[in-house]
């Protein structure tokens, strides 16, 4: 048995997403649990190098994860052949040039998305990992989710016969900063800083979508700003110049409707944050982040319109729940595992750059859709 030690640049890791998900849940949990172990037994180790501009938050960051090392410094790290990997969860406005950055010193990348603020950025980082040979791949998280990879398998099983419509809800409060503090940071809500839910949100929708119902072919959004101003980290009033929820409709390869409401102006009132209700025509499910429940056209119900009467049916009580039948890992820990294994042994993985660049394309189609009021076709895209 040998140990590969595999040396990982970790740029922007001192946010929430960066630390909780990708270090802590992540890298921290697979040095915990010894590594990955390959086919022949051999390990794969991942090594750490954490990047970013607040000396004082990385130290205490690393001094927390009994990690020695960290760095302000993105080149002399890039210029460090020991570190094979470099991984961005930079905000948006900053993960391209440093991912350029990265591929010229011969890099393999794993990135956040969206991979850029457009659909060229995002094409050009793609088209450059290619030609440069260096293996590349893109978060897709919610892709590992126990609900959809549940609903997956129900997919896969053939019970919802033809697939007629998907409706998605996501979203919920997120609080104005005046008398409690927003759960979001405030760039998220500045377009100016690459903030938006279309330009957030749309990058995963698209992957869910492709993934598990079909290629999206064409969108009609509408988005919106339904809270003006905002309180940010300093306590300071500012204007709202991004989209806080979005209304979108997409049309998939196979005829198949998928209806999208995103929000961070709603009280939620569902099972979950997300949920994902698919209809079928020999039966319907509904998932969420974790669950999945099944109604199959021999169970469903006859309701009909009343209004004169009591509501007889509890129609929630009405599905059946999907086993968990396997153990759920966190699914950003999933995803680096595999990430990893790709870079090691060459396993095949299908979320690279260009996947990538399909979610900010469906965000610039989403927006232009919003902006001239009208449908919009997806072309397919090639590099």
């Amino acid at each position: 048995m040998a140990v590969k030690k595999i040396g990982i640049i970790m740029n922007g890791v001192t946010g929430r997403m960066g630390t909780n998900q990708h270090l802590i849940r992540s890298i921290i949990a697979i040095r915990n649990q010894g590594g990955i172990t390959l086919p022949n037994n051999d390990i794969i180790m991942p090594d750490p190098i954490l990047v970013g501009r607040n000396e004082k938050k990385l130290q205490a960051l690393a001094e927390q994860h009994e990690l020695t090392n960290w760095s302000t410094d993105l080149e002399a790290c890039l210029d460090d052949s020991y570190y094979e990997i470099y991984f961005d969860a930079q905000t948006t406005d900053r993960r391209a040039e440093s991912i350029k950055r990265a591929i010229q010193a011969g890099k393999h990348i794993y990135c956040e998305k969206p991979t850029a603020t457009n659909l060229e950025g995002a094409l050009e980082i793609a088209l450059l990992a290619k030609e440069a040979g260096v293996k590349n791949g893109v978060v897709q998280d919610k892709l590992f989710l126990p609900g959809l990879l549940k609903l997956k398998r129900v997919i896969d099983s053939g019970f919802f016969g033809r697939i007629l419509s998907v409706r998605m809800e996501f979203g919920y409060w997120v609080f104005e900063g005046d008398w409690q503090p927003g759960q979001r940071p405030s760039w998220n809500y500045r377009k100016e800083d690459s903030g938006g839910m279309i330009v957030d949100m749309f990058a995963h929708w698209r992957y869910v979508l492709d993934n598990l119902f079909g290629n999206v072919s064409a969108v009609s959004c509408l988005g919106t700003t339904h809270i003006p101003e905002r309180v940010d980290e300093e306590g300071n009033t500012y204007k709202c110049t991004a989209d806080d929820a979005a209304y979108a409709t997409f049309e998939l390869e196979g005829g198949i409707i998928a209806q999208c409401n995103s929000s961070w102006a709603v009280r939620v009132n569902r099972e979950d944050l997300l949920t994902i209700q698919v209809d079928g025509t020999e039966g319907s499910a509904v998932a969420g982040l974790r669950n999945c429940k099944t109604q199959h056209r021999v169970n469903t119900p006859k309701p009909t319109w009343n209004p004169d009467i009591e509501n007889p049916f509890v129609f929630e009580e009405q599905w059946d729940k999907v086993p968990d039948n396997q153990i759920f890992d966190n699914g950003f820990k999933i995803q680096w595992e595999a990430f990893l294994k790709h870079v090691v042994i060459d396993q095949p993985f299908p979320w690279d750059l260009l996947e990538g660049a399909k979610g900010t394309q469906l965000s610039d189609l989403g927006l232009q859709s919003w902006e001239e009021r009208r449908w919009v076709d997806v072309p397919k895209l090639n590099i």
